[in-house]
């Protein structure tokens, strides 16, 4: 890494900007000049020195960073990243995490750790270190004698099936190198596959299995303890690595394998045992440097309340089903769970409906599967779209179709289905990077939780700049937390068994007794139903009568509340100086064509038009004046609307022209209100009198005056419409 500065610059100018760049990208030497001598930095050992005459040579700096000789390290360097033929291009940190998993594994390390944000790549990094691996003839005898055999273990039959398409996408293993461990497969073959190199399954599939001799034996018992040589553990901070997870058993027969664990999450009280298990990552990438670094996308909040976020049952509703509680007051957590009012999830509905571009794919979160049930109807009955596949849901009880409909939303060459509803199955590990649009219509009570679901939007996609996540329930407020995106806090270590003395408890655990009725292990008494959820129709008045408000916000990666003018500089960079305060501003947009100049000079700057439009969306000023938009991003004044400003200006209008004049301008008003500040370019004036006068524009000179005077006119009156109110 070599920071350049001017020949009139101090030698060591660069060497701030040197040492951060190669702290960022794992480089050891790092360099500054002045194009007139060579400033060397060895981020390892932290020597420094002014008296370098050249730089080293590829051959001599591979030597200088690694001094000691490492057979599998250097194999493992001779094997090239696949690229799906020039497609994909692997990016800085998905190569310093290939590269720190590859050292720990030449090392002899056996339990490694890999937390890098929600869409920054974890599966494809994942692919490139095995097929390094397979490439350099790596095993666990420590000789090249043969291909290693890997496995790919998940928790969701979605991510198992997601990474064997992925490593399939790269198209550098052979068909029959890879192998989709599937129940039914095992069950109709009557044995495990083992004729592959890379398998992929569920941490379910290993655990079921026929009873053998009255005892359980798992699937995974029928590969000998050191069958596989590496295994992958995607999203490990929800299963095997937990101390009393069912699953730890699997890592623990296949315990002579290299573990490498991937994780979204940093370290919390929640996931403390994942840390504990595989160790201290040896390469972390959070949400905050992905998007800085330009590689997920920022995103703003929309902040949504209703008058009926909360209800308390008065006589005048209707209780249709189950039994309610007089006076108690129902809040968001028993909302489709407890309590179901239709009228109140289909407001909520028309509301975000409203606010979407309904051409963009969308996941709305629900309370459960009944609720994501509900959602996709009242989606369906107010959608624009003719459709009939427009809104699905995707949950557990969807099965295979609903696994369909998940890979043609996430087919970014399809637009059907566009919305997708779910309650839990969607928040992790679904790779849909064109989704636009979050909407929360269920509390979220976990941190961990909350930045997956926000890491649905955060993939990059053409043309995608942000996301906007709409919240119902108050969400937001864990951008509040310090566990958002701050220092993790080491967890207090559990306490070891009173009985045993152990960590985790190993004592034995008798059997359950007899149920006391019935008599039988286990019970087999006919159960009391479950207490039907009470469903309320509201009064006629109350459903009317509905009311909603809603506050757009922008967030900092790290969690932190940002302006408008940061969020668009983020987006679309520093708008340029042309006006230096307010009153400038409004003095040049005031006449068309000072108001076109400044437009040209944007447009040359990178602001053109499509970007000004882009910007009005994101700060809801879509029936605002582009006058409105600069005004705002540079000096934070709130918007209005051209109706408005239109309705202001007829003021001054009525008084500062004769009758023939205010009607014209009034037309021309009504055109600027419906259509844009375009109406008002001094090119359209031509236009505008044809369509107002059938064509004549002689009449319009009878009427207004001398072509010149019309000009003036014209012009003359966009002052008022721009003026300070």
């Amino acid at each position: 890494m070599v920071e350049a500065k001017a020949r009139d610059q101090q030698l060591s100018e660069g060497v701030g900007q040197a040492k951060n760049y190669a702290e960022k990208l794992s480089i050891r030497y790092t360099y500054s000049t002045n194009g007139r001598g060579i400033y060397g930095i060895d981020m390892q050992t932290g020597k420094e020195s002014d008296d370098s005459t050249k730089y080293p040579s590829p051959e001599e700096l591979w030597n200088m960073t690694f001094a000691e000789a490492n057979e599998w390290r250097d194999r493992f360097a001779e094997v090239p990243y696949p690229d799906k033929s020039g497609s994909w291009t692997i990016r800085f940190y998905q190569e310093i995490a290939v590269n720190r998993v590859l050292e720990r594994i030449a090392d002899g390390t056996d339990r490694i750790l890999l937390t890098l944000a929600t869409g920054t790549g974890k599966t494809s990094i994942a692919f490139q270190i095995a097929w390094k691996l397979f490439q350099a003839r790596w095993n666990l005898s420590g000789k090249p004698t043969r291909r290693p055999r890997i496995l790919f273990l998940a928790d969701r039959n979605t991510l198992a099936t997601q990474a064997y398409n992925d490593f399939t996408s790269f198209a550098a293993f052979s068909d029959d190198a890879l192998a989709r461990v599937k129940p039914e497969d095992i069950r109709k073959k009557g044995k495990v596959p083992k004729n592959a190199s890379v398998f992929f399954t569920i941490f379910q599939t290993f655990m079921s299995g026929p009873e053998k001799d009255g005892k359980p034996s798992p699937y995974f018992g029928e590969y000998p303890p050191d069958f596989f040589d590496f295994i992958i553990i995607d999203e490990c901070h929800r299963g095997g690595a937990n101390d009393e997870s069912n699953w730890r058993g699997i890592m623990e027969h296949f315990s002579p394998a290299v573990q490498l664990g991937l994780t979204a999450t940093p370290k919390r009280k929640e996931n403390a045992d994942t840390y504990k298990y595989f160790g201290e990552p040896v390469s972390v990438y959070s949400l905050k440097e992905g998007i800085n670094d330009g590689f997920l996308t920022p995103f703003k909040v929309r902040q949504i309340q209703t008058t009926v976020d909360y209800y308390v049952y008065t006589p005048d509703d209707t209780v249709v089903e189950g039994e309610i509680e007089a006076g108690r007051l129902y809040e968001e957590a028993d909302f489709n769970k407890s309590i179901e009012i239709r009228e109140r999830e289909k407001k909520r509905v028309e509301i975000f409906m409203s606010q979407i571009d309904q051409k963009e794919k969308t996941l709305v979160f629900c309370a459960n599967q009944s609720h994501a049930l509900l959602v996709r109807d009242l989606i369906n009955q107010v959608k624009k779209s003719s459709d009939p596949n427009y809104c699905h849901r995707v949950t557990a009880n969807d099965g295979a179709l609903g696994e369909q409909h998940l890979r043609d939303f996430q087919d970014n060459e399809k637009t059907i289905p566009t919305i997708l509803t779910t309650s839990q199955k969607l928040s992790t590990g679904v790779d849909a990077r064109n989704i636009r649009n979050i909407v929360l219509m269920r509390p979220i009570n976990s941190m961990i939780e909350f930045k997956q679901i926000i890491g649905r939007g955060t993939r990059l996609f053409e043309g995608k700049d942000y996301f906007t996540i709409y919240d119902f329930v108050k969400a937001h407020v864990h951008f509040s937390d310090p566990e958002w995106d701050g220092e993790p806090i080491e967890p207090e270590p559990k306490e070891p068994c009173p009985r045993c003395g152990q960590r985790p408890c190993v004592c034995e655990t008798p059997p359950p007794k007899p149920c006391p009725v019935c008599g039988q292990r286990p019970c087999v008494c006919e159960k009391a139903p479950l207490k039907r959820r009470i469903k309320v129709k509201l009064a006629d008045g109350k459903e009317r009568n509905i009311q909603h408000m809603m506050c757009t916000t922008f967030w900092h990666p790290d969690g932190t509340p940002m302006s408008a003018q940061q969020f668009m500089e983020i987006l679309f960079g520093k708008l340029p100086e042309f006006f230096q305060n307010e009153e400038e501003l409004r003095g040049i947009w005031s006449a068309p064509d000072t108001r076109a100049k400044l437009l040209q000079g944007l447009a040359e700057k990178g602001f053109r038009k499509e970007q000004l439009v882009e910007m009005q969306k994101i700060i809801d000023a879509e029936n605002s004046d582009l006058f409105d938009v600069l005004n705002h991003v540079a000096y934070a004044v709130p918007p209005i609307t051209r109706e408005v400003r239109a309705a202001h200006a007829r003021i001054y209008i009525n008084t500062n022209f004769n009758a023939k004049q205010q009607a014209f301008l009034d037309f021309v008003l009504q055109h600027y209100v419906t259509v844009g500040v375009e109406e008002l370019d001094q090119e359209k004036l031509t236009p505008l009198l044809r369509l107002k006068y059938h064509d004549s524009i002689a009449d319009a000179v009878a009427d207004l005056g001398r072509p010149d005077e019309i000009g003036k006119v014209f012009a003359g009156f966009q002052r008022y419409l721009y003026a300070q109110s």
